[in-house]
């Protein structure tokens, strides 16, 4: 086998050779071959500004859904249990304190709205049972 020195024997070229000038004037020759007629341009949302606007109100009912039933099932009446419930669980008022707030016709109401029946209330007292 015969010896084979890079350094002392020519190098192979690769055969491929551009010519002289080639990339200077490239991009001219690229230009005057696309079309000269400029092609259209379609925008997408151009059609569909209806579908933008129909979503953005669904969005909107959807947000307002909520805050409307909720300020419907805000009452400002209270009821009778809630207002016995507050005032039972209160330690600072007294029963004394709702009496003297009471006047005299939340009394006459009173007694006309609660059935008392004197005869028990008399045995009770009398028997010594509370």
């Amino acid at each position: 086998m015969k010896e084979f020195k890079l350094d002392t024997n020519p190098k192979i070229g690769t055969g491929f050779i551009t010519p002289e000038l080639y990339f200077d004037t490239l991009s001219e020759k690229v230009i005057q071959r696309l079309p000269q007629k400029e092609s259209k341009v379609i925008s997408i949302f151009r059609n569909k500004k209806h579908i933008v606007l129909l979503v953005a109100a669904v969005f909107i009912v959807a947000l307002l859904v909520p805050i409307f039933f909720t300020n419907i099932s805000k009452t400002t009446e209270l009821d009778d249990n809630t207002i016995e419930n507050y005032l039972s669980y209160q330690s600072n008022i007294t029963q004394y304190d709702i009496i003297n707030l009471l006047d005299d016709e939340d009394i006459d109401h009173l007694k006309e709205t609660v059935a008392v029946d004197v005869d028990e209330v008399e045995i009770d007292l009398y028997s010594g049972e509370n």
